[in-house]
This record gives C-alpha cells, sequence and structure tokens, in this order.
C-alpha cells in the first residue's frame, strides 16, 4: 500500500513536470559547544520596542554554555543603552535580536555609535527572523554588521551551531594593549576605565605598572565604598537599583561607580551577569558600572574586585558601590574592600538559630530584610534585630533601634527602601567623613506590600479546580441515578405493556395498566423508583422530563430566545444544493436517561451551561466571526487598508495592529533607533488626532462596529484615546443634525489662530466607503465647541453604546513575549481603574481586557500550557477586581479572551474546554450570573506556525488552524496572512486570510451546522484529557502562591521557554516534520522567500507622524503640564486613574502620558 502511495507520489510529480525533491526528514547530529581561547564578554539584548526576550533568552543560555561571559540586557533595550553598556562591560560581541521593525536604522546607528565612541572593535551580531530580508541582511553585513542570522541559517546550523559561529567570530583578546588610557580616566571616560579593568583581569603583568601608578595617585582618595552582600536571589540587584535611583535624585550633581560580581561556572567556564537587566537607573550620564566573573569556584568576589576599585577611585567617581554575587550566605571577603557594608537576606532564613551562623551580621553596618512582603516577616526582622544585638554586644540599646531594615525593593517607592537609603548615606558620612549629606526625605511607615491578591486568597486556582472537580463528580453520580431509572422505567414498561406517563413527582400512576397479575410487580418497581429518585437533584429530573420538548425545538423550523429583553428569531435548518435540510444544531439521539442527562451536564446545546458547544443558541445572522486586520504606516493608510477589507461585509470587526513606538507607550522621534520604527510592524498612533483618523468613516457607535486593540502596556491611553474619538464622531452627527457646521468651523479656526500651529488634517484623498465621519474636530474636541451639557449627553450615550475590546493583559506579557512598560502592580491598577470606570459609566459592550494566550503561545508554550496559564490569568483578574470590591456580574461580562490556534490536537478543543472550566468556576464557585459565565473568545490562527520557507504552505496551515476554531464556534476569528513570517501582510495577503475562514463560513457545507464536533468520540476524549490537565496545572501555580508568585519564581517563563526549546529542537532533528522546511524540500532546498511586495513606513509617513506631534505639543503646552500634574496627583491619592486619562488623552501625546506614570508607578523590572 505504502510502495503504491509512493508509486502515485511519483507519478503526480512526474505528471506536473516538478522538480521537487522529496526528502526525508533533515536528520541532525547533536553539535558540540565551541571552546573559546580568550575570555570571551558578550552583550545580550532585544532591540528597542521589542518584546520577544524569550527568543533572546534562549539564545543567551546558550551562549553562557559556551563559555561565554553574557552581560544580558533583556527586552526593549535603546541603541545607547547596549553601545554604552558595551562599552562600560569591555564586551567582544554585541548579540541582538530584533523582530519588531525598524532593524536597518537600528543595527546601523549602533554601528555608528560605537565607532563613534572609540569602540568600532565590538563586532555586532544580529537576527530577527524572516523579518530580515536577504537583501537587507546583505547591506548591514557591507555596512559593517558582523553577521545577520538568517531562518535558513538556523535551519542549516542549528541553534548551537549558529552560537559556535558567534563565539568563534567573537574570541579574540582584549586589554593585551594599552595606549592612552590613563590619561583619559579623569575625564570619566568609560572606555578607558573598562579597558584598564580588563587588562587587570586578563593580562594582569600588561596592567601592573599603570595599577602602581593609579595606586600612588589613590593614596590620598577619600571615596567612599559601599560593600553589598547577601544571600542568592535575595534581591540585591533590585535593591541596589533602588539606591541608585534615590541617590541620583538625592545628589544632582554627584557621580556614582557600581562593580558587580557574579559567579563563573566551573563546568564551562560561562558566567551570566545578570545584575544590569534589573537595572533602569543605570542608564544615566553620572554612572559607570562594571560587572566581573569570578572566574574562580565557591568564592563571592573576583580576585580583581581591588584592582576595579582603584581605576574607578582614579577616575574620580563620588561613590562606589560593589554588589557580590550571592552564593550560599555569603562570606566576609566584602569587608576587606568597603568602608561601609550592607548585608541583604529574606525573611526565609529559617530557624532563628540559623542567624548565628551567619558572619556577615558579626561584621554589616546594615542589614536589609527584602522580599518584606513574604510570609513570617515581621518575626524574621524581630529575630535579625535580636541577633544583631547579641553579636555587637548592644545590650543597653533597644532592639528596636537596630540598623535593620525590611524592604521590598520590588515596590515602586517602597518606605522601607527610603528609610534603608537614608541610614546607608548617613553611616557613609559618620564613617567616612564625606561630603555625601542626604537630604532625602523620608516618611515613618513600614514596608507594607500592596497586594494585588489578598493573602488569604492565594489558593484561588486550587479552589477552582476542587470545585469543576466536584461538579464533574456530582454529575457522574447523578448519571449512574438516572441511569438506573430509566433501567426501572424501561422495565415497568415492559411488565406494563405501553408507555408510562412521567412528571414532576414521578410515574404517573394513573397511567399504568394495573392488574391482577402485575400490581405487586408494579408496585414494588414504583416504589424502588421513588426511592432512587430521591437521590436525583430535582434540577436534572427536569432536565430528562424536557429532553423530547427540546429536541423537538431544534426540528422546528423556527427558533426564538431572547437576548438582553430582545426577542430573536432563528431558522433551524440550512438548505443544500441537492434541497437537503442541514440542522444548524444537530442533537443525540440517546435513548437512555443517563446518557441525556451526562450530556445536558457536560456538553449541552450552544447557549446553554456549561457552554461547552458555544455561548449563543445560534450564531449571528449577517456578522460572521471574521475580523478585519490591519495596521502599518501612519493612521491614514490603516484606515485605508480597513475600508478596503471591511468593504461589503455587514459588519465591521476592526483588529488593529499598533507600531512598536506606540506598543511601548511612547512618541515617534528623530533619534533612528526610534524613527526606524515609526509605522512598521503596525499603525503610528500617539495623540487623539491620530484614532480619529484610524477609524474615520467608521461608526464606532454602530451596533455592527466592533474595534479591537492589540496594545498592552499603554491599554488605558489608547482606550482614552478611542473613546474621545466614538465621543467627538458623535459630537458630530448632532453638529450636522443641528446644522451647526458654519459656527462649529468659526470657533475652530478661533482656536488655531490663538494656538498659532497648523491644524492637523487627514493626509491624502478619504478611501472608497470612508465618508469622512470622524474628521470634522481633528484638532479640537467636542466639549470645546459645543456646550457642556450637550456634550456631557453625547458621552454618557456613546460610552454605553462602543463595542470591542482592549487587549490590555499584562499579566501574560510579564509571563511570554514581554512588552512590559510599567511595574506589574501599577500595570494592574491601571486595569482595574478602567473596569472600575466601565462600571461606573455603564460601558456595557466594550471587553475592558482581552486575557490574551496568543502570546504565551507565540513564546513557545504548548496548547495545554497556554490555556492553563491564560485561564489563570483570567481568575486572578476576577479574584483582583473582586478584592477591590466590585460585583462579579459587573465586570464579569467586560472580560474577554485570546487565544492562539496551532495544529496540535489539543487545539480542536481548547475554546470548548476554556468555556467549560469558565462556567463551571464562575457558576458554582463565584456565584455568577448566566452572563458572566459564558467565556467569550478571540482565535488568532497560529504566528509560530508561520514560516519563512515555502510561505505559501503557510496559508495550508492557517486553513486547518481556522477550521479548528469555527468548528468549536469561536465567538470571533483573525486568520494570519501567509507572509507574515516576513512582512506587515500585503492587500493580496490579507485577502487570500481573509478568504480563508470567508470561504469555510459561506462555501463549506459541513459549516452551515454550528456543532458539528459534538458527538465525536476523540472530541470528547481530548476535552476530558485538556480539561483535567489544565485543573492540574492550576494546582501546580498554587503550590507557588498563585500567578503571582509563580510569576516571582519565574515559573511560567521558564516553562514556555522550555516547551519552546522542546519544539526547536524536535524541528532541528527532523522529528517533528514541517512540509518545506525540514522536510519535502523543493529542488531549491525550500530557501526563505522573498515575498512580491513587502510593506515598510514611507519616509513621509514618519516625517508627518514627527511634525504632526511637534505642533501638537506647541499647540497644547499650556494644558498638557495641568493634565499630567492631575494624573499624578490623581495615582498618588489612589483615585481612578483613567478617569483622569479621559481627560488628558485629548491633548496630551502618549509618550508624555507614559513618561509622566513612569514617575509614579515605576518602570517594569525586566527579568531573566
Amino acid at each position: 500500500m505504502i510502495f503504491y502511495c509512493i508509486l502515485f507520489e511519483i507519478k503526480i510529480i512526474k505528471f506536473v513536470n516538478c522538480t521537487l525533491k522529496i526528502q526525508q526528514n533533515l536528520k541532525m547530529e547533536p553539535q558540540i559547544p565551541y571552546i573559546p581561547i580568550n575570555k570571551v564578554r558578550i552583550v545580550t539584548a532585544a532591540s528597542l520596542f521589542d518584546g520577544h526576550d524569550a527568543a533572546i533568552n534562549i539564545m543567551r543560555r546558550i551562549i553562557q554554555s559556551t563559555g561565554v561571559e553574557v552581560i544580558h540586557l533583556g527586552h526593549d533595550r535603546s541603541v545607547e543603552e547596549v553601545v554604552n553598556t558595551a562599552i562600560q562591560e569591555d564586551a567582544n560581541a554585541i548579540a541582538m535580536t530584533s523582530y519588531q521593525g525598524g532593524h536597518n536604522e537600528y543595527f546601523k546607528y549602533m554601528y555608528d555609535l560605537l565607532k563613534e565612541k572609540g569602540a568600532g572593535h565590538i563586532k555586532i551580531f544580529g537576527g530577527g527572523g524572516g523579518v530580515i530580508l536577504p537583501t537587507e541582511i546583505a547591506e548591514l553585513e557591507a555596512y559593517g554588521i558582523t553577521k545577520i542570522y538568517s531562518p535558513d541559517d538556523g535551519r542549516a546550523l542549528g541553534l548551537q551551531g549558529m552560537i559556535n559561529d558567534l563565539v568563534k567570530r567573537s574570541d579574540y583578546a582584549v586589554g593585551d594593549i594599552i595606549t592612552d588610557e590613563v590619561a583619559e580616566l579623569e575625564n570619566k571616560n568609560p572606555r578607558a576605565l573598562a579597558r584598564i579593568i580588563s587588562s587587570a583581569e586578563n593580562f594582569p603583568e600588561i596592567a601592573k605598572p599603570i595599577l602602581d601608578k593609579i595606586r600612588e595617585k589613590n593614596k590620598d582618595s577619600k571615596t567612599p565604598v559601599l560593600g553589598i552582600t547577601g544571600t542568592g536571589g535575595a534581591g540585591k540587584s533590585s535593591l541596589v537599583d533602588e539606591i541608585v535611583r534615590r541617590f541620583l535624585i538625592d545628589f544632582p550633581e554627584k557621580t556614582i561607580g557600581l562593580i558587580s560580581v557574579d559567579p563563573s561556572k566551573r563546568k564551562t567556564g560561562g558566567a551570566l551577569l545578570g545584575d544590569r537587566i534589573r537595572m533602569n537607573a543605570i542608564n544615566n550620564s553620572r554612572v559607570f558600572m562594571r560587572s566581573l566573573a569570578t572566574r574562580q569556584s565557591n568564592l563571592a568576589l573576583s580576585k580583581y574586585v581591588a584592582d576595579a576599585i582603584e581605576v574607578v577611585k582614579a577616575a574620580n567617581y563620588d561613590i562606589i558601590i560593589l554588589e557580590t554575587s550571592g552564593i550560599g550566605q555569603s562570606d566576609t571577603e566584602i569587608m576587606d574592600h568597603s568602608d561601609v557594608s550592607l548585608y541583604v537576606m529574606t525573611p526565609e532564613f529559617g530557624a532563628a538559630t540559623q542567624l548565628e551562623k551567619i558572619d556577615m551580621l558579626d561584621f554589616a553596618d546594615l542589614v536589609a530584610l527584602n522580599k518584606f512582603d513574604k510570609r513570617g516577616a515581621l518575626d524574621a526582622i524581630r529575630d535579625v534585630k535580636k541577633q544583631y544585638q547579641r553579636n555587637h554586644n548592644l545590650w543597653d540599646e533597644n532592639p528596636d533601634t537596630m540598623p535593620v531594615f525590611g524592604t521590598i525593593a520590588s515596590q515602586f517607592n517602597d518606605p522601607g527602601m527610603n528609610t534603608l537609603y537614608k541610614s546607608i548615606m548617613d553611616k557613609i558620612v559618620e564613617k567616612t567623613n564625606s561630603d555625601l549629606k542626604s537630604t532625602f526625605e523620608i516618611t515613618r511607615e513600614m514596608s507594607e506590600k500592596i497586594f494585588v491578591i489578598p493573602p488569604h486568597r492565594t489558593r484561588y486556582l486550587s479552589e477552582i479546580a476542587e470545585n469543576n472537580r466536584k461538579y464533574d463528580e456530582t454529575a457522574l453520580t447523578q448519571v449512574e441515578v438516572a441511569q438506573k431509572l430509566y433501567g426501572i422505567f424501561k422495565t415497568v414498561q415492559s411488565v406494563n405493556g405501553n408507555l408510562p406517563e412521567l412528571d414532576k413527582a414521578g410515574i404517573v400512576e394513573t397511567s399504568l395498566k394495573i392488574t391482577d397479575d402485575n400490581k405487586d410487580f408494579v408496585s414494588l418497581l414504583t416504589k424502588e423508583f421513588d426511592r432512587v429518585k430521591m437521590n436525583l437533584d430535582p434540577y436534572n429530573w427536569e432536565i430528562i422530563l424536557t429532553w423530547d420538548e427540546k429536541v423537538n425545538k431544534y426540528k422546528n423550523p423556527i427558533y426564538s430566545f431572547k437576548v438582553r429583553d430582545k426577542e430573536i428569531k432563528i431558522a433551524t435548518h440550512t438548505e443544500s444544493l441537492s434541497h437537503s435540510q442541514i440542522p444548524k444544531v444537530a442533537l443525540p439521539k440517546y435513548q437512555a436517561w443517563g446518557d441525556i442527562l451526562k450530556w445536558n451536564l457536560q456538553e449541552n446545546v450552544p447557549g446553554e451551561f456549561p457552554f461547552a458547544s458555544g455561548l449563543y443558541p445560534f450564531k449571528r445572522e449577517g456578522e460572521d466571526p471574521s475580523r478585519m486586520f490591519a495596521g502599518e504606516g501612519g493612521p491614514e493608510r490603516t484606515n485605508k487598508r480597513f475600508h478596503y477589507v471591511s468593504a461589503g461585509l455587514p459588519a465591521k470587526r476592526l483588529s488593529t495592529a499598533f507600531d512598536s513606538v506606540t506598543l511601548y507607550g511612547n512618541d515617534p522621534h528623530i533619534r533612528p533607533d526610534i524613527y526606524g520604527k515609526i509605522g512598521n510592524a503596525g499603525v503610528s498612533i500617539c495623540c487623539l488626532d491620530d484614532a480619529k483618523k484610524l477609524y474615520s468613516g467608521f461608526d464606532l457607535s454602530h451596533p455592527a462596529t466592533s474595534v479591537s486593540m492589540t496594545i498592552n502596556g499603554p491599554a488605558p491611553m489608547l482606550l482614552g484615546f478611542f473613546m474621545n474619538a466614538a465621543i467627538d464622531q458623535n459630537c458630530e452627527k448632532y453638529i450636522i443634525e443641528n446644522s451647526l457646521q458654519d459656527e462649529v468651523e468659526a470657533k475652530i479656526a478661533e482656536i488655531y489662530k490663538k494656538k498659532g500651529v497648523e491644524r492637523p488634517s487627514y493626509q491624502g484623498d478619504l478611501p472608497e466607503g470612508n465618508n469622512g465621519l470622524g474628521l470634522m474636530l481633528l484638532g479640537v474636541t467636542g466639549d470645546q465647541v459645543l456646550p457642556l451639557d450637550v456634550y456631557t449627553d453625547i458621552k454618557i450615550k456613546t460610552l454605553a453604546q462602543v463595542r470591542g475590546t482592549v487587549q490590555a493583559d499584562i499579566l501574560k506579557e510579564d509571563q511570554a513575549q514581554n512588552t512590559c512598560i510599567f511595574s506589574t502592580e501599577f500595570a494592574l491598577r491601571l486595569m482595574g481603574d478602567v473596569q472600575e470606570y466601565f462600571i461606573k459609566e455603564n460601558v456595557r459592550n466594550f471587553y475592558s481586557v482581552s486575557i490574551s494566550g496568543y502570546h504565551i503561545a507565540e513564546a513557545g508554550a504548548n496548547p495545554i500550557t497556554q490555556l492553563a496559564f491564560t485561564l489563570a490569568n483570567g481568575f486572578t483578574y476576577v479574584e483582583y477586581y473582586l478584592s477591590r470590591g466590585m460585583n462579579i456580574n459587573d465586570f464579569g461580562p467586560n472580560l474577554s479572551f485570546f487565544f492562539s490556534n496551532g495544529i496540535d490536537p489539543e487545539y480542536a478543543v481548547i475554546g470548548r474546554v476554556a468555556r467549560k472550566i469558565w462556567a463551571k468556576a464562575l457558576k458554582n464557585k463565584y456565584g455568577a450570573n448566566e452572563r458572566a459565565q459564558m467565556l467569550k473568545y478571540h482565535i488568532q490562527t497560529s504566528g509560530r506556525s508561520l514560516h519563512a520557507q515555502e510561505i505559501d504552505f503557510n496559508d495550508i496551515r492557517t486553513t486547518l488552524q481556522a477550521l479548528y476554531a469555527i468548528y468549536d464556534n469561536c465567538n470571533s476569528l483573525h486568520t494570519n496572512a501567509y507572509d507574515e513570517a516576513i512582512t506587515t501582510p500585503t492587500e493580496e495577503s490579507v485577502r487570500r486570510a481573509m478568504a480563508i475562514q470567508l470561504i469555510i463560513n459561506k462555501e463549506l457545507g459541513l459549516a452551515k451546522n454550528e456543532n458539528p464536533i459534538q458527538g465525536s468520540f476523540i472530541i470528547e476524549e481530548l476535552t476530558d484529557l485538556v480539561e483535567a490537565a489544565v485543573l492540574q496545572e492550576f494546582d501546580r501555580i498554587t503550590e507557588r502562591g498563585g500567578v503571582l508568585g509563580a510569576m516571582e519564581t519565574m515559573y511560567q517563563r521558564s516553562k514556555i521557554q522550555e516547551e519552546s526549546l522542546y519544539y526547536e529542537t524536535l524541528k532541528h532533528t527532523g522529528e517533528f516534520p514541517i512540509i518545506g522546511v525540514n522536510t519535502f524540500l523543493s529542488s531549491k532546498g525550500s530557501p526563505t522567500v522573498v515575498p512580491a511586495e513587502v510593506i515598510r513606513a514611507t519616509e513621509e509617513e514618519k516625517a508627518y507622524q514627527i511634525e504632526m506631534l511637534n505642533h501638537l505639543h506647541e499647540a497644547g503646552k499650556n494644558q498638557v503640564a495641568e493634565h499630567l500634574n492631575t494624573l499624578q496627583e490623581a495615582a498618588i491619592k489612589n483615585e481612578n486613574i483613567f478617569a483622569h486619562l479621559m481627560e488628558a488623552t485629548k491633548d496630551c501625546s502618549l509618550g508624555q502620558i507614559t513618561a509622566a506614570l513612569f514617575e509614579v508607578g515605576g518602570q517594569y523590572r525586566r527579568n531573566m
């Protein structure tokens, strides 16, 4: 049979005269890591406004295990940050990932900046999947970039092979020649400092004469050294960052030098120099930082620390902080190098007797008990203070006065951290007579964790798992009872000779044909029936009684049901070309009551609990789940694309992709690493006028319009832009209805005359289908041209009408692709503020958050992990909103979900399992109403399964994934374009992507049925399997302290990266066949395809965005400061920030708001 198939395939190939090479899976030999000759140091990072830190983290690990000292910076790093790091760390090379466009400008700017700063010897390596085109790779390498790795390189070399190549090219000596560096020390030239330290580390004999000279010069140096040591994982890096941040504010003129030591790996010689990634404050011209590897085992310090301190002293820095590697409980070696010492520990040291073993408690001047939010912190600080008192013989003093401080360095503006900082500075002045007299103001309060989830609720996920398992167990016992009853009933029927009638009480006795022969037996049976029936829930008996009626409802030609008090009538069948009547919902033909009951309790018809097969009895007519996706260039170009893809379709469901400048809350700018990204891989939106142009010509208040925005961190700001654009559209309608155009135009002219700048306008002609709605009030808002009462009335009505969703889920970003900008606590608070505002203002049809698994899957998670993590995140929002006093029935309907669909078998049931788990938990655990029990979800076909090779095949994968989604009754669907692994989708590729789902919905006969996968044995098996696996994952997350506790230990991130690496390994070895990528290659070897059209933002679009922004800043300079001040005040006073954002977004740009909120909410602190 197999042979016949092969012959047949060969005949087909000959027939079409193809020169395809049918190739076996590419089997790759495991690669051996290259061993560097010199000590190689490499800086790794993801480029500015770029997430995907999972990819660079995997690379970073392999580079490190190849014997390299890696300085890892994580995601969203500007060229300047990376270049400064590479110079200060005296790195051999920089290895970058850049997925979000703008790579040409980014890499060229990096090369130029290195040259300009005298570090042109540092090599630059990069990669970005298929996004960096072969022509661009050639151009960048010709410009001076050492190597850009393409997907074809990855396929040929494998991960280790690419890293071997990179390390080999970077393997050269550093510090073997020293020329004029000493003269440059006085000027604090970081290149000079770095080179002398490298020379001392790598070539001590060459550095000796220079170091002797430096030591002589430093004889009278008064520079104080603060030594910080502590246990591994105590949070030293975050704590140092917080000290530096406060120091820079406290002393606006002073400079600071940091020397940070991390352990080398004995096995490979590699090291992870991981302190920089945690620090946000060091990207400052007044800070110099150098990371050292110990280069020996079991020691907390490098033997070159003394030399490094001397070099930094010689450069006349005002203070030096030395941070040791956290090994065990840390030794006291740091005392030899520091004037003042700080020991950092956590409350989790075990029994109080353990403290007697810690040497540093004898010597430290100050002790920080960091992570003070951990359980038992108050007992721990008491024990440490007593131990400190004993060790220092301070018997006469009150233990409370001991210099032991509870801190939560990870929490923005922590009061304990403020107290610690002030005490450090006071101790430095006391011990060294330095002039660093701090004026930092501190408050008396203690460190107190601002809990997102109250501590007594951390078991919430296991409670949900227990609740759902209990439902399933109860269902099973009820099914057994029903099956028994059916057996008795059929026996009664057999003995009785006719079908007995049933009512709420059981068998209707009057319907029985009782004779002398059968009366005893029938009586015995009916009594037994009544006895068994006592174990059946009356609700379940009702299900059995009304089953035939339910079946008939779907057999009748018309089915009517109510949605929000509106009766909807729908035809139950469609007619095929063969004139067959195809039922929209097919019901099982079960007879036995146990089977009927089980199906109703665990499956049920669409629109009924537990919603396994869908949320509504029937799909909406005239509104397919298709979403029209766009995002490129300026708002005008994306507006044109929206009108193009939605032309002729009754519902306008617009999905918006933003460029990464917007995604990271920034404004367009002329700086090359920002400029290159404007309008690439998404649309550039930085103010209200951009939003008005973007959605112009679409009535945002119309029930058939729905707008989805994928934005994450800056979601509240973009939401403010959107809401104001919708309000002003309705103001425009009011102006036209009341013939106020001339009057309003005169008012606008007057406003702009006073402002003295050009009014923003729509660039170019309006596209077909755009009637101009939304453009009348460009440059102004409705409240400037209409009476306040009229405007307020319009605003209230608009907020109640708008439909859509905002992709604001910050938890999945922290776990996966990482486009976080604010500290996690502050980001969650902003989301809670949005939801509170929605409840107060009656925003019922707009989802305040789309809880996303798509980005978890994109980062490499398998389908079960994607589903488990996403639902866990969803329940975290439920618990958080409940803890803020919101009602489940008020916010439940404002939550939506967003999953990725791959081709794994589990994806066939991802939606139905999600609906079941959510419904059971919301109904039985949280007591929510039916509307809140319904889990609405959007599916986007997998981006990870789009390959840069044989891109035409991607459409086949996308079609299969779309089929999964439609068969599983998703609420909305976005099909990826086949060329997205390489470019922003073109008009042609977007039409093909849209056609996939249109053909399924309009042409595929089976899709006319709305529950086609119900009743399939494999679907039932997969549903049970995936549901059980998800609940099991809930228990694992609970063991780690719930979602937020697990995030602290980076459980989710590690799991996602392991699964990603597993997939990549199988792909590379060929064990997991991917057609056109590692098997069934073309005669040319299926190289990366360059599409016929590549979408990039034009120079004109970028320039206009910057020009328009400058006008906005000029025009609104008076109001902006006031708005931002009000925002910051609201944040400090714990008011609802979003209510103020609604006003601020009228005049301020995105970047202005982000910068203002950073000051009060804190920036995101990156993780490994």
